[in-house]
C-alpha cells in the first residue's frame, strides 16, 4: 500500500455544494478483520501491475505501510466508524464533523472526478490516502458495492435528545422516530429522504434497531454526515417526553383510518413521525403513545410501502405543509 498519487491532469475545482447521490447497497454481515494486508496481489481479471506500494506520495507525504487491516468494530454508539462508496466518503470530508483516519482506494480505480474531488478534500485536511490490492479493499469492505474506495474515522457523535425536542433558529422540531427497523439498506434511505426533507432529527432505539454501518452510511449518500441522530433506551418512554414538550407525535400504521393527509393538521407545530418496520408495523405499546395514527393510502393491490418509501411520503407531507404556512 501506498499513498495516492494526485492525478496529473488537471483536477476539476472541488464542489462543496449540493451534490449528486449514489444508490445503495445490502450489509454482507460482520466485517472481516484479521492479519496484515497483503503487500502484493491484484484482482483477478485485472491489468497485470504491481500492488506493492507505490514510490512518491501527494505533497512529500512519506510511504508508510497501513496498519493491520481493519476489522469490524463493536459498535456501543451510532457507529460510522467505517464509511463505504464514493458519495459517502465524499460527504464524510466536506461535512468536517469527525475525525478521518485514512483512505483507501483500490490501486485499479478508474478514473472520475469524484474520486479527484475526494484527493483534494482529503489533501486540504491533512488525512492520508493509500491505494491498496482491490483484493484487500473488498475483503475488508462490509457492503456488497464499497465503490473502490473506504474511509476510516471516528464514530458518529450522538445528538443530544433534549435539544432535538427545542425549537432552533425559528424552527420548531420535525422528528423521525424508528421502531424496529432492522434492515441497513431501509434505514439508509430513510436517513436520505430525512436529510432531502429537512428532518431535524433522527430518534433510534438503542436495542434490537439497526445503527449506522457501512451499508447504511452508503445508501444514505452521506445523509448521516448532516442528520443529527440520537439512541434512546426505550421509545415509548421517549415519545412521553416528546408529548409533554408539545411535539405531537403521528405514527404511521396502515391499520388507521386516518390518512397521511391529515399529518398537515399538525406539521406547523412541533411534530415527530414515527415509522414501525415493514413486517410488524407499529408495537403495541408505541402506538399507544402516539398522539394519532395515520395511513398511506394503498389503491392498487399491494398492502403496504417499503419503510423509506413511506418515510419520504410522510416527510415531505410535512415539508409541504410548512413551505405552504406563512412565515
Amino acid at each position: 500500500m501506498a499513498p495516492r498519487k494526485p492525478s496529473k491532469s488537471s483536477s476539476p475545482k472541488v464542489n462543496t455544494g449540493k451534490p449528486g447521490r449514489a444508490p445503495g447497497g445490502r450489509d454482507t454481515g460482520s466485517g472481516k478483520g484479521g492479519g496484515k494486508p497483503p503487500s502484493t496481489g491484484r484482482t483477478s481479471g485485472s491489468p497485470s501491475r504491481s500492488s506493492g506500494p507505490r514510490e512518491g506520495g501527494p505533497r512529500g507525504r512519506p510511504i508508510r505501510q497501513s496498519d493491520a487491516r481493519r476489522s469490524a468494530p463493536v459498535a456501543k454508539g451510532l457507529g460510522g466508524e467505517q464509511i463505504e462508496g464514493r458519495q459517502a466518503v465524499r460527504e464524510l470530508l466536506i461535512g468536517q464533523r469527525r475525525k478521518v483516519k485514512e483512505i483507501w482506494i483500490a490501486q485499479d480505480i478508474d478514473p472520475a472526478a469524484i474520486i479527484d474531488d475526494i484527493q483534494q478534500l482529503a489533501d486540504a485536511a491533512r488525512v492520508t490516502v493509500l491505494e491498496v490490492p482491490r483484493r484487500t479493499l473488498e475483503d475488508t469492505a462490509r457492503s456488497e458495492a464499497p465503490q473502490g474506495i473506504i474511509a476510516f474515522a471516528q464514530p458518529l457523535e450522538e445528538a443530544d435528545f433534549n435539544a432535538l425536542m427545542t425549537k432552533r433558529n425559528g424552527v420548531m422540531p420535525f422528528l423521525v422516530a424508528v421502531d424496529g427497523v432492522t434492515d441497513p439498506g431501509n434505514l439508509g434511505a430513510l436517513l436520505r429522504c430525512c436529510d432531502g426533507a429537512g428532518v431535524t432529527g433522527v430518534i433510534l432505539p438503542k436495542h434490537r434497531a439497526v445503527h449506522v454501518t457501512p451499508t447504511v452510511a452508503k445508501t444514505s449518500a452521506g445523509a448521516i454526515e448532516h442528520v443529527p441522530m440520537t439512541l434512546v433506551p426505550g421509545l415509548p418512554v421517549a415519545i412521553t417526553q416528546m408529548r409533554d414538550k408539545g411535539i405531537w407525535v403521528v405514527g404511521l400504521d396502515d391499520s388507521s383510518e386516518n390518512t397521511l393527509f391529515d399529518i398537515a393538521n399538525f406539521a406547523t407545530d412541533g411534530i415527530c413521525i414515527v415509522l414501525g418496520s415493514e413486517g410488524t408495523g407499529l408495537s403495541r405499546l408505541v402506538r399507544e403513545r402516539c398522539d394519532t395514527v395515520v395511513s398511506i393510502p394503498m389503491l392498487g393491490q399491494v398492502s403496504s410501502l417499503n419503510v423509506s418509501a413511506a418515510a419520504a411520503l410522510a416527510t415531505y407531507e410535512v415539508t409541504r405543509a410548512r413551505l405552504a404556512s406563512p412565515a
